[in-house]
Formats: structure tokens, C-alpha cells, sequence
């Protein structure tokens, strides 16, 4: 018969006699419920990474009155000069009531903007603080309460249309309407569908250039519109295609829809546009007047238009047409180029 053994002669945590079975150890008591809760790993995925913070800015830029203007993007109320380009085009900016009425309509297009951008920063100050720029704005930062934002955006917008209506005639109160229903639009759903949000871009450009010759009742030229419509495309495909090369194809941080947008189709798109601006313009420069040949200083503004797009074509090329404004106040020749051809615009519309 096999021996037996005990294990009563062996303390805990003694190895034991060679030869016999190691000890069994006692069952323990079970875990309390907040000894499991600490024990467990967390489940992956069930808590969202805290959002990064954002450091409010100091300064004027820090205060309400600051922050509010910088929603606003002082920086872009210079595309609202595009009011001027049809009583340009018209030769009709000599008399004081034109001035007056043309700095009316800037001021509108201007207020109609701003309330877009109150409303656009609002409706994304959530999306904007994990951005890591776009946390810098003003209502994503808190500078600027969410609710402040919707509720003066809101209350501009009714007020510039309104204003255009009692000051202007309907045809401006109208595309000015047709302007912020058409941004809020874009806003909330149509910067995400292909080709629409170039095509509405490119119509807000359109829409402004458009304005002063309604305002003034000056009629519009198919060749103004043309120019001016692919004129407009071209730059805002640039844009684009810019955003997309120095981000690299696919990653779109900034806009959804560069996840999209090839590379090589926003190429397409701006040099189609460039074509088809220039073309438009040169069809107009010699087109005759009345039955009589066209102006020679007409015609001759066509060589710095045709120098000035391939410059530019160049830094959007290069993908440094990211900012349009800058590329035309940093670039000296560019700016020489442009200012020969108002020169020699001028001297057709004053009929010398």
C-alpha cells in the first residue's frame, strides 16, 4: 500500500520535503465589486479622448468686441470690392452718386458675409476645437459664445436684406437674399457634394461682381459674365488644388471634400477655367462696337490679362495659391502686370 503523507508538520510559504506534493493553497475570498471595478482594463472605445486644449488669445483679439470682428474676416472684405467691376467695366464710376451708391452695396455684401461667417462658426465650434487651427477661431476658442453667435448672424442677415430692399432696388435686395440663403446652403450641406461646392463658391464671386451693375442698372454684358465666371473658378480651383498638393492627395483636414477631389482633376479644372476665361475675355476685347472696329487700347489689355494668368498659374502650380489676396499683394510682378492692364482698361473705357 502507498504511503501516505500529510502536510501538517509544513508551514506557509515553505517549499515542501523533497519527495512530497507541493501544498494546496485555500481558496481566497472573493472581490468586492469596487476591488473588481479597479482590477478590470477598460474597455477600448468606450471613452473618447479628452479634446486637446485651446489657449484663448490675449489681447483685443481675446475680448468680445475682438472676437467678434475677427469672425468676420476683415482679411476677405476685400472680395467684396468685385461690386465695383461691372460700373468699372462700363466706364460709370465718374459721378459722385455712383461712388456713393457702389460703397452702399460694398457695405451690404460686406455685412451679408459677415453674418455667414457668424453662423458658419457656430454651427462648427464643436468640429473646430479639435482642428489645430481652426481652434484658434474665435467661437471654438469661447472668446465668442456659441449662442451670441447664432443670434447676432441670424439678426444681421434679416437686417442686410432688408436694408437692400429699402435702399436699393429689388433686383440687389434679390441677389443679395438669393446670396446668404445660398452660403447657409453651402454651409450646412452643399460644401459636401462634388462640383457644387466649386459651383457655388465660384457664384458668390459672380453674385458680387454682378451686384453694382444692378444696383446701378447697368446692363451686363454676356462677355462680363463669362469672364468673370470662369475668371472666378479659376481662382478658387487653384485654391483647392493648392490645399489638396501641400496636404498631400486624400487627407482633406480641412475639407471634407479633398478626401475627394483628385490632385490631377483640380489641375484640369483650374487650367480649363483659365482657358476658358481668357477666351471669353479676348472674344470681348475684339468684338466690334457699334459696327466699328474695337478700341486698340482694348485689345492691347489683353496681353497683361494673359500674362497676369500665367503668372499666377505658376504659384497654383507650385500649390502656393492657397490665399488668392496674397498671391496678388506679395507677388511685384504680378501686381505690375495687373496695374498695366487697368491702365490699359482705362484708357479703353475712357474712349482716349
Amino acid at each position: 500500500m502507498a504511503e501516505r503523507f500529510t502536510l501538517t508538520g509544513s508551514r506557509a510559504g515553505e517549499p515542501a520535503p523533497v519527495g512530497e506534493p507541493a501544498p494546496v493553497a485555500e481558496p481566497a475570498e472573493p472581490p468586492t465589486a469596487a476591488a473588481r471595478l479597479q482590477s478590470e482594463p477598460e474597455p477600448v472605445g468606450t471613452h473618447a479622448p479628452p479634446p486637446p486644449a485651446v489657449a484663448r488669445p490675449t489681447g483685443f483679439a481675446g475680448t468680445l468686441a475682438g472676437g467678434l470682428l475677427l469672425t468676420t474676416r476683415p482679411r476677405q472684405w476685400v472680395k467684396n470690392l468685385l461690386v465695383v467691376a461691372a460700373p468699372a467695366a462700363a466706364g460709370q464710376l465718374a459721378s459722385l452718386h455712383t461712388v456713393a451708391r457702389l460703397a452702399l452695396v460694398f457695405a451690404l455684401f460686406t455685412a451679408a458675409a459677415s453674418a455667414v461667417y457668424l453662423l458658419n462658426d457656430a454651427r462648427d465650434a464643436e468640429s473646430d476645437r479639435a482642428h489645430p487651427d481652426k481652434c484658434r477661431r474665435p467661437v471654438a476658442a469661447g472668446t465668442v459664445p456659441t449662442p451670441l453667435a447664432y443670434t447676432l448672424g441670424a439678426a444681421l442677415a434679416l437686417t442686410t436684406t432688408t436694408l437692400a430692399a429699402l435702399l436699393c432696388n429689388a433686383a440687389t435686395a434679390a441677389l443679395l437674399a438669393g446670396y446668404v440663403l445660398m452660403q447657409i446652403a453651402y454651409c450646412l450641406l452643399l460644401k459636401r457634394i462634388l462640383v457644387v461646392d466649386l459651383a457655388v463658391v465660384t457664384a458668390g464671386f459672380v453674385m458680387r461682381a454682378m451686384a453694382g451693375g444692378l444696383a446701378l442698372d447697368i446692363p451686363l454684358s454676356r462677355w462680363f459674365l463669362l469672364t468673370a465666371g470662369f475668371g472666378a473658378l479659376f481662382m478658387v480651383a487653384a485654391k483647392r488644388y493648392s490645399e489638396a498638393v501641400l496636404m498631400g492627395e486624400g487627407e482633406g483636414d480641412t475639407r471634407a471634400l479633398l478626401r475627394v477631389y483628385s490632385v490631377g482633376y483640380l489641375r484640369f479644372v483650374w487650367q480649363l477655367a483659365a482657358g476658358v476665361a481668357v477666351l471669353a475675355y479676348c472674344l470681348w476685347a475684339l468684338e466690334a462696337d457699334g459696327g466699328q472696329e474695337g478700341s486698340l487700347w482694348r485689345q492691347l489689355s489683353m496681353v497683361p490679362l494673359i500674362l497676369a494668368v500665367l503668372r499666377y498659374a505658376v504659384f497654383a502650380d507650385r500649390g502656393h495659391a492657397g490665399s488668392p489676396e496674397d498671391v496678388l499683394l506679395r507677388d511685384r510682378p504680378l501686381a505690375v502686370t495687373a496695374l498695366t492692364w487697368a491702365l490699359l482698361y482705362g484708357l479703353s473705357v475712357a474712349g482716349l
